[in-house]
């Protein structure tokens, strides 16, 4: 493949012009049985190179615990892009936005008093530091310096969007390199505004995000970028789906079509995305400008290839484009991929949240309620639960520094639940409801926000204290509940009406193939397969259906879990062959 990767006037590999081609495959979205088959999809459609981020937050899950096995082997998705002919992009930034939780930034950030991110502030520093000595044992010899297929690698995203410390890029171009990265590197930002200027490093090649008009957007970067190679870093061929917008997000192929083929007119694309996947447990991110609006489980985006790996029309039309500048090599696949309806499956067995509380959790006792990561959790649900001795009715009730939704009872019945901004604000009850004993509080990380200044506020649970009728109100009880070993479980312990409950389903699979679970008739909560976590679910859709890997099934029986929090369960769900994303 070459092994002399240069940014001259343009890309150059051992002295020749190549164009780059390259499509968007996270790794960490597809589970690795699909890796080969996503790939040379991608090599069909005449792509040269595929790009991939890499996230922080899950090879280092917990602080000083690093993790490259599973869906998390980067090298070999970088072995298996190899073996089919294509070269790598790799974008390991501490941050990558990604529509991904929190970024891509790890919870354990947040446990740290002051702690700021993405400048120049030393124990942020420090972390990033220990990271990426781990992170590039494992990227270093994957270079096209060291036989591998990485031709070059991002420093940081879309920086000109978030700040302007050019000491912190700077700092992190110089690390990249002690840690032995020796290909050349880029950043990439939208041309427009101060993005590209605050987003700039010396030395460094400037690329360009943008979805649409790319003679336009390249006409504004040759301006300040000069006799350098232009390319669009994310060619944005579709969008993301929040939970409540109206329908799926889709794009426009004619507009799509046409901006392909201006881009590679005059300069090299990165397609993002080829293919989006799925944002598998609780990794989904969130966006807030006026209101949270969390991401849904599929990461679809409307790309060329399904979440599930169909080809699309939009992957056809691309691919004539692609001809015209490309080679399109002959397509060859060689991983058997099915689906298979599985039918309407009827629960098993049911239990409740509240007697089951101590088997899945430690409880914590304090005088105020601390937040999730205070605690050491990171993602999931957290319960608090406090007893009421002095308090009259309840008329009024304020959760302060809490984020992002809450389930509130009296004595184990529902009486209020808050979401997002209702959080920010005291709130009074209608009628004044009986103090009973016990207060107990579920609060949900829906995901943290992965864009804009927002980050910084991104502690889940309760951060400060709870008022009722205007009080404090001290001595509190909690579980950490991630969902991570619900074994736990007793089904003896009977499910309250309108409680919070855990559901299980069985089915036997003499073969296994794809399928999508139909959540119609459920309210709110995720799911668990043979102790996987598929995802969020939420009658709101859009999405009415989470996409279940082949691989994920066991030959024979199957086990799956659905933990739902708002007292809507019919009984029943079912194993269909087609998605439904709303």
């Amino acid at each position: 493949m070459g092994d002399r990767f240069e940014i001259k006037d343009d890309f150059y590999l051992d002295g020749e012009k190549i164009k780059i081609i390259s499509g968007g495959v996270h790794y960490f979205r597809i589970v690795p049985e699909y890796w080969q088959d996503r790939l040379e999809k991608l090599r069909a459609l005449g792509c040269n190179t595929v790009e991939t981020y890499i996230p922080w937050n899950l090879h280092e899950k917990e602080k000083g615990v690093f993790d490259f096995s599973g869906m998390l082997d980067v090298a070999r998705f970088v072995r298996t892009a190899q073996e089919l002919g294509l070269w790598v992009i790799l974008r390991p930034s501490p941050y990558i936005c990604a529509e991904w939780e929190f970024g891509g930034l790890p919870w354990w950030l947040l446990k740290e008093e002051g702690m700021q991110l993405r400048c120049m502030y030393e124990p942020y520093l420090r972390h990033v530091r220990e990271y990426y000595e781990k992170l590039f044992e494992v990227l270093a010899p994957l270079q096209i310096t060291q036989g591998g297929p990485v031709i070059f690698m991002q420093v940081e995203n879309e920086y000109g969007y978030y700040g302007d410390d050019s000491a912190y890029l700077a700092f992190l171009k110089q690390l990249m390199i002690d840690c032995g990265c020796s290909v050349p590197l880029v950043t990439s930002d939208g041309p427009w505004g101060d993005a590209f200027a605050c987003g700039k490093i010396d030395g460094v090649l400037q690329t360009g995000n943008f979805g649409s008009k790319g003679k336009e957007q390249f006409s504004v970067m040759r301006q300040k970028i000069g006799d350098r190679p232009l390319m669009c870093m994310e060619f944005w061929v579709g969008w993301f789906d929040n939970w409540g917008v109206s329908c799926h997000q889709t794009g426009d192929l004619e507009e799509h079509v046409k901006d392909l083929d201006e881009i590679l007119s005059e300069g090299h694309v990165n397609i993002y995305m080829f293919i989006g996947g799925t944002n598998f447990g609780f990794t989904n991110g969130s966006n807030y400008y006026d209101v949270l609006t969390p991401d849904v489980t599929s990461y679809d985006y409307d790309a060329l290839l399904t979440e599930d790996g169909r080809v699309t029309p939009k992957y056809e039309a691309f691919r004539k484009v692609i001809a015209k500048y490309a080679k399109i090599p002959e397509a060859e696949f060689h991983t058997r991929i099915c689906r298979k309806a599985y039918g309407t499956l009827q629960v098993k067995r049911s239990t409740g949240l509240f007697g089951n509380l101590d088997n899945l959790a430690k409880p914590v006792e304090s005088v105020t309620p601390r937040s999730m990561e205070k605690l050491g959790q990171g993602y999931g649900y957290i319960l608090y639960e406090s007893f009421l001795q002095k308090e009259g009715d309840l008329e009024k009730i304020r959760l302060y520094g809490a984020n992002d939704r809450a389930n509130i009872y009296v004595d184990e019945k529902p009486v209020l639940t808050l979401y997002d901004r209702e959080l920010l604000e005291e709130h009074t009850f209608g009628s004044p409801v009986p103090a009973g004993e016990k207060l107990s509080i579920l609060m949900e990380n829906m995901g943290r926000v992965n864009f804009g200044p927002m980050l910084s506020n991104q502690r889940k649970g309760i951060d400060h204290c709870v008022t009722l009728n205007g009080h404090q109100h001290y001595y509190w009880k909690t579980y950490c509940l991630p969902m991570e070993d619900v074994s736990g479980l007793d089904f003896s312990k009977p499910l309250g009406e309108k409680e919070p409950g855990f559901y299980e389903f069985t089915f036997e699979a003499d073969e296994a193939g794809d399928t999508f679970l139909d959540f119609s008739g459920w309210g709110k909560g995720c799911v668990l397969l043979n102790g996987f976590n598929l995802g969020r679910f939420w009658e709101i859709g859009p999405q009415r259906r989470l996409y279940i890997p082949a691989p994920l099934l066991c030959k024979g029986t199957n086990t799956i879990l659905i933990f739902e929090t708002e007292g809507k369960a019919p009984g029943r769900i079912t194993l269909c062959d087609e998605p439904d994303l709303g």
